[in-house]
């Protein structure tokens, strides 16, 4: 079976789906319907169209094609995504009483959907181990850089990679005698991509030798591509220095700008909904687990550095919180934090305590996607000693965003560093392809699928 190109896999992972759902569609009108009729001249093409949604949707969340490393893993995650979209045309049927597409359907679609899952989950872990082989990083940086592209490479990159060799300028330039060191090190190490610093490509030996293995077909980037495309951030080191040189989606582009406006309102009108479906659920776990005020308010710096107040459902006891939820005590909040009660764990781990974000989304306070708002306190602490901090505030804060699904919660001044390099790659890339993208991440990280990052 050969491997197929990176990316295709989740191409085909949907097209199997669509051709799966309309080929039994079809099937059922020609040849099992009593009264035969036309798929795609009723309005059943329609409701068809709606399943392959939820179908794609469960499917994605599940981490279906990419993420099962065995064919168990596999089939159990596709079942769970074929039954959870069966289950969601189902309840939608019940709830209108109209069989909106024929129970035959809807249930040989979630037979059927799991061996082509499995199959195109095989061919994109057969491409992700020819994709490990094939990016060998030869890196021309100091000492510092290497270990910090060590530790990035263990986290979760866009593509995989892996650290053959490295080389500082010194070391790369040699002792003057006509030795070429690049040269000689991507001979011995087989590396695919060579890698180099700014302090490096100010350097005419080093751009000399690498020119050459350039035109040998090796791929070269700036260490600040290698980041970008690789791992989906921005080096720590080229933060300041980076900060001035590209345009921001959220500022520079007033079309974009308008069209998310008008995005996010949409969804946070649908998440008001969903905020009123589910508040008297909430009221009752309180009741039972987590005694105390319903809502928690808490300040946050959102864009251009003024406060607002966010609305979150309370997770902490009301000794651990107070009513403006900020931590009685200041520490930074972590995932396990023990002052978070039994209800409010389950709401953290379902994300359900960030619905009531739904409102400042409406008020304009947040954006759906965007850098995640602060408090005050940390904002002022991190911005005095990072001077390029405040440019994460140029930009509507979100009420999820890439640094949240590539690395997760920030727990102290590192984390917020290390989230600071996936903001800087989002403001540099901004786009609704890219916050679509961003959402449906978020998504999967919420049903227990990677994508959470860290």
């Amino acid at each position: 079976m050969a491997p197929v190109n990176r990316g295709v896999e989740r191409w085909l992972s949907v097209l199997g789906n669509v051709a799966i759902v309309f080929a039994l569609s079809q099937f059922h009108g020609r040849v099992i319907a009593d009264e035969k009729y036309s798929f795609a001249g009723t309005s059943r093409f329609g409701w068809a169209i709606t399943f392959l949604a939820v179908l794609t949707l469960t499917t994605y969340a599940v981490g279906l094609p990419d993420q099962p490393r065995t064919v168990a893993q596999c089939a159990g995650s596709a079942s769970i995504a074929a039954l959870g979209g069966a289950l969601g045309v189902s309840l939608f049927q019940l709830a209108t009483g109209d069989a909106l597409l024929p129970r035959f359907v809807v249930f040989a679609t979630a037979v059927a959907v799991v061996p082509w899952q499995v199959l195109v989950n095989a061919l994109s872990r057969q491409q992700q181990e020819r994709d490990g082989d094939r990016d060998r990083v030869l890196l021309i940086a100091t000492p510092a850089e290497r270990e910090r592209l060590m530790d990035d490479l263990e986290l979760e990159p866009e593509r995989g990679a892996t650290l053959v060799g490295a080389l500082d300028r010194r070391e790369a330039v040699g002792d003057g005698s006509g030795e070429q060191p690049i040269l000689e090190a991507q001979r011995r190490t087989a590396a695919t991509v060579v890698v180099i610093d700014r302090l490096a490509i100010a350097d005419d030996r080093v751009v000399a030798q690498v020119a050459r293995l350039h035109e040998s077909g090796v791929r070269v980037r700036s260490l600040v591509g290698f980041y970008e495309e690789w791992l989906g951030k921005l080096p720590v080191s080229e933060l300041e220095r980076a900060s001035l040189f590209f345009d921001i989606g959220g500022l520079h582009d007033a079309t974009y700008t308008r069209v998310k406006r008008v995005v996010d309102v949409a969804l946070a009108a649908l998440g008001t909904l969903l905020l009123m479906a589910l508040t008297p659920f909430v009221l009752l776990g309180n009741a039972v687990a987590n005694r105390g005020p319903l809502f928690y308010r808490q300040t946050r710096i959102g864009k251009a550095g003024k406060p607002f107040t966010i609305l979150k459902f309370r997770t902490m006891r009301p000794e651990g919180a107070s009513l403006r939820g900020a931590p009685a005590d200041g520490r930074w909040t972590d995932r396990d934090d023990p002052r978070v009660t039994p209800f409010g764990r389950l709401l953290r781990r379902s994300h359900l305590d960030e619905l009531p974000q739904v409102l400042n989304i409406v008020r304009g306070d947040l954006a759906v996607v965007g850098p995640r708002p602060e408090q005050p306190h940390y904002v002022e602490e991190l911005a005095g000693k990072l001077a390029f901090y405040d440019l994460r505030h140029l930009v509507r804060p979100g009420l999820t965003g890439w640094a949240q699904v590539k690395y997760g919660y920030a727990g102290d001044e590192r984390d917020a560093l290390e989230k600071l390099q996936y903001e800087f790659f989002y403001l540099r890339r901004q786009s609704l392809s890219r916050d679509a993208r961003i959402v449906a991440r978020t998504l999967r990280s919420i049903v227990g699928g990677r994508g959470a990052g860290r």
